[in-house]
């Protein structure tokens, strides 16, 4: 038996985590790569993850998806340790200095799109981006570009047409259409950079199932609906959080994005780790949700996605891949 190994980039903690537990405990035998920024941390979650399921393999890389260079280096050294990848988790991302809009917050309290107000957080956050060393904005390059590199590097150990390989990324139910655009894919001029960026994944999502399903490779897209992690954390405090606990699980019974833990909102990412990615449709959204009384479910939604944008897209992509390769190839030179 071929040991199936997932590559999992992004942080270890949260929905990452819950995530590693939950597919160790559907199958031990599992060779699991964790790509993560901080060896530390990683090392201290391997060695709680092997703890407690000693027959598996953990292995760590080094990776940082908002440094295209840091990406390249830990793609090498993927592909120095294995042969092939059966799934490719994309789950990194981040929502840097979130501002609440509270004008539109009080009005949506008071009006009938509460519930869909607090299950997409549509029109409340606006976020604060910056400039990354490599020139990119921080919100696309983390959420999207940098993931994009990663999959064309390891091509090698993805398509194979015999035995398919699944790419699972971590989009949102907050990603709009609106806030997308092809003449500002970074959304450099906006204030809804992760918004645009989750739109953008879908984008890509249906781009490269256009491009690579012929070559053995399939992708699929999730929302793990509102959890509270990090990120939640970093729109409003904890005790604020705490006091609004209550509210959301009664809201649960109308509205199952309310997820709430990390375990629960992995639901979605677990489910496409049995499917058969022939059989799924590409331009569907898999939703991770939770309902009153707790039992967890996997639902589809159909995207609001154009699949000449999304060609569109990808080729804005190839070609500022080329510009990145050939700044990373003169730095490589200097050094």
């Amino acid at each position: 038996l071929t040991r199936k190994v997932p590559i999992k980039s992004g942080p270890i903690f949260g929905i990452g985590l819950a995530l590693c537990g939950r597919l160790l405990a559907e199958d031990d035998d599992l060779h699991l790569c964790l790509a993560c920024r901080n060896l530390s941390k990683a090392g201290a979650v391997r060695d709680a993850l092997l703890a407690s399921h000693p027959s598996a393999e953990v292995s760590i890389v080094q990776m940082d998806v908002s440094n295209l260079q840091s990406v390249v280096r830990g793609a090498e050294e993927v592909k120095r340790r294995f042969q092939r990848l059966d799934y490719l988790y994309l789950n990194a991302g981040i929502m840097p200095n979130p501002q609440l809009n509270l004008k539109a917050f009080f009005c949506g309290i008071f009006s009938r799109n509460v519930i869909h107000m607090f299950s997409t957080a549509e029109g409340l956050l606006t976020q604060n981006d910056k400039i990354t060393a490599d020139g990119f904005q921080e919100v696309f390059e983390t959420n999207l570009f940098g993931h994009f590199i990663l999959i064309r590097e390891l091509e090698p150990l993805l398509c194979h047409s015999d035995n398919p390989s699944q790419l699972i990324w971590t989009s949102s139910r907050n990603a709009k259409k609106s806030n997308f655009s092809l003449e500002d894919i970074q959304h450099a001029k906006g204030q809804e950079p992760y918004s645009s960026s989750k739109y953008a994944t879908d984008l890509l999502n249906v781009a490269l199932n256009r491009n690579f399903n012929q070559k053995g490779l399939y992708s699929s897209v999730t929302c793990p609906g509102v959890v509270m992690t990090n990120l939640t954390y970093g729109i409003l405090p904890p005790f604020v959080w705490t006091l609004l606990l209550p509210v959301i699980w009664l809201l649960r019974f109308f509205a199952h994005a309310f997820t709430v833990t990390p375990y629960n909102g992995a639901e979605a990412l677990v489910w496409l780790f049995h499917q058969k990615p022939e059989s799924l449709n590409p331009l569907t959204k898999y939703l991770s949700g939770t309902t009153g009384l707790g039992t967890n479910y996997v639902k589809g939604q159909k995207m609001d996605v154009d699949e000449d944008t999304a060609e569109k897209f990808y080729k804005t992509l190839l070609e500022l891949e080329k510009q990145v390769r050939i700044t990373i190839q003169k730095s490589d030179h200097h050094s």
